[in-house]
């Protein structure tokens, strides 16, 4: 991010309102920066450094945002899309313009998704050379055995010139509908529901439950987000307390 930033991107970026509300505002006079009105919205701002306020109120730039969201079923993990709800139409406050879901999840499945603006660290951790943990509970049409789970850990054929890497399959309940815990390490289009059909097995009910070091929180229902703690942001960077 740049030390400088023009007034009017500083508060569009910070969801004030778009640049031309920004500019009459900045007409009104009702923006000021240090204390000192604004008379131009090309006029820089250091952001580190300058105070800037509309009508009064403060409004701090925040470089980076994380936002961990309870994907529901039913809404697409996309910027903006002309039919279909996405995840950033569940963000009510203070929306960034910035801001974009950091991989994707199915449609149909819920979950674990993280929001940012952060694309050094979203590309960190979607990278398939990282092999990053992804963590899924569901449900199976069909009792999941100890052979599937021998299937999963040597890799699948989901029809594609690899096999899929190991997973690790946990069977939490075997029957005819089965509840099961999933580690995968890679990212491909309907991962698991090709994955159960390879071994004749039909995916009913998709969550995902972590991702690398994040969790998803049980205090969110689907639809709820909140802000990282500053552990939590911590740990997907890869820093510790050690």
């Amino acid at each position: 991010m740049k030390e400088e930033i023009r007034i009017d991107k500083y508060l569009a970026d910070m969801s004030v309102g778009t640049r031309s509300q920004v500019k009459q505002m900045i007409r009104k006079g009702i923006v000021t920066v240090n204390g000192e009105t604004v008379k131009k919205p090309e006029q820089k701002v250091r952001i580190q450094h300058d105070r800037v306020a509309v009508s009064g109120r403060d409004i701090a730039f925040e470089n980076e945002v994380y936002l961990m969201l309870y994907k529901p079923a039913g809404v697409v993990s996309a910027t903006k899309d002309p039919r279909e709800k996405t995840v950033l139409d569940l963000i009510q406050d203070k929306k960034r313009k910035d801001l974009f879901p950091a991989g994707r999840l199915d449609k149909d499945t819920e979950g674990l998704l993280l929001l940012t603006n952060d694309g050094k660290l979203a590309h960190e951790m979607l990278s398939p050379k990282k092999h990053v943990d992804k963590v899924y509970f569901a449900l199976i049409q069909g009792k999941v055995t100890t052979q599937d789970q021998e299937a999963f850990r040597q890799g699948v054929d989901i029809g594609e010139d690899k096999l899929t890497l190991p997973a690790d399959l946990n069977i939490l309940k075997s029957d005819d509908v089965s509840e099961i815990e999933i580690t995968i390490r890679e990212g491909k289009f309907h991962q698991i529901k090709r994955m159960f059909e390879a071994v004749n097995k039909k995916v009913i009910y998709l969550r995902r439950i972590s991702f690398g070091p994040l969790e998803l929180d049980p205090a969110l229902h689907p639809g709820e987000y909140r802000k990282l703690t500053e552990e939590e942001i911590r740990l997907i960077k890869g820093e510790t307390n050690e």
